[in-house]
């Protein structure tokens, strides 16, 4: 029933031939429109900018980061000893450069990417020559950043500031000095933790204050204890002392009152604080 002739089998094959190819074709023509609209669109594309330190050697790599340094441009400098740290990876110069990114990431104010820095230098060079040196600008770093939290007294709440900042500071040139005592940077450091261990103190006796300006003086108590139980001699106490002094006596707590203040009699006998002002009115923060 389905049987056609040989002429029109043939005439059929070359028609389903003929469409096949021309279905071939117009696809080949789209391949070579896209392929020939490819290359008009990457014609057209912004170059990838070459590396302009791409034939200069690990030595011109570092002078030009120390001059763009020296010139205060400290993110390309940081930029550059980044490059030099991949050119000349396990040389003495790639450690140098490791450091020098750190300082220059520091002097960017850029402390977290510093820290991580000298984080891996000490990780990767635990015995490096230079390790006094690493952890002295880490301790550095948060220096300054504590510096931020400590040197402004702004409307920030004082019960929330941040102490983070300081002790890792701290730990970090408590560090350099047990381990390096001997370190040109030993006398600095220590120096330095003391300043960090009265800011510590002095950041509890603020927050101690601001519970007794609020009548809060039970967390006044306690601020104020901690500081004297935590931060032996520092110029703070004198204050702590004295919030704790004026608690009691807010709370009625007279024996423990007169306790207090003896123990600051003896201790500050010439103190800035006058010793009757507790029955008078006059608000003795406002000094400050």
């Amino acid at each position: 029933m389905f049987s056609y002739s040989g002429a029109k089998l043939c005439a059929f094959t070359d028609t389903a031939m003929a469409l096949g190819l021309h279905r071939i074709n117009t696809r080949l023509s789209a391949a070579y429109v896209s392929l020939g609209l490819a290359a008009i669109v990457a014609g057209c594309a912004t170059p990838a900018p070459r590396d302009a330190t791409a034939d200069w050697s690990p030595n011109r790599i570092y002078q030009e980061a120390k001059d763009e340094q020296s010139a205060g441009n400290f993110e390309k400098a940081s930029a550059l000893f980044d490059k030099l740290e991949g050119r000349a990876a396990g040389t003495p110069l790639a450690q140098q450069a490791q450091l020098d990114k750190a300082f220059a990431q520091y002097k960017a104010s850029e402390p977290a990417q510093a820290t991580a820095t000298l984080t891996r230098f000490l990780r990767l060079h635990p015995a490096s020559t230079a390790t006094d040196y690493a952890l002295y600008l880490m301790g550095l770093v948060s220096f300054n950043d504590d510096l931020g939290l400590f040197g402004s007294l702004g409307a920030q709440d004082l019960s929330e500031r941040d102490q983070k900042a300081a002790k890792d500071s701290f730990e970090s040139f408590r560090e350099l000095t047990t381990r390096f005592p001997d370190s040109r940077y030993s006398k600095d450091a220590a120096l330095r933790m003391t300043y960090i261990v009265n800011s510590l103190a002095q950041s509890e006796v603020h927050v101690a204050r601001h519970y007794y300006t609020r009548g809060v003086y039970v967390a006044a108590i306690n601020r104020a204890q901690k500081a004297i139980s935590q931060f032996k001699d520092a110029p703070a106490l004198e204050e702590a002392l004295y919030i704790l002094m004026r608690s009691y006596d807010a709370l009625g707590m007279v024996e423990l009152r007169n306790d207090t203040q003896r123990v600051m009699d003896t201790n500050y006998p010439n103190s800035q604080f006058p010793n009757d002002s507790l029955n008078t009115t006059k608000s003795w923060w406002t000094l400050w």
